[in-house]
């Protein structure tokens, strides 16, 4: 598939919306992660709302990649797998 659909698009900026707003910190070095994730999720809704889905794509990709390594890290709470890389 060579285009990113908006039912696409809005697919992961749902999972990193309800992924952010369940994170559970178990270590204060999370916090600069869980920034960057937050402004690159800001980033994608700014993308989405001018039409320019590629770079939105992009940056929800950003976004989930940091929770992914503070999941990881075992800086959050990983428990729910569907949310956070946990392999």
């Amino acid at each position: 598939m060579k285009d990113i659909t908006e039912e696409k698009l809005d697919k992961y900026i749902e999972l990193t919306k309800k992924a952010l707003e369940e994170i559970k910190m178990n270590d204060e070095k999370a916090v600069k992660l869980i920034e960057m994730s937050k402004k690159y999720y800001e980033d994608a809704l700014h993308f989405k709302g001018k039409g320019d889905f590629i770079n939105a794509f992009a940056a929800i990709n950003y976004a989930h990649a940091f929770l992914d390594s503070a999941a990881l890290l075992g800086f959050i709470d990983n428990k729910d797998n569907t949310l956070f890389m946990v392999d």
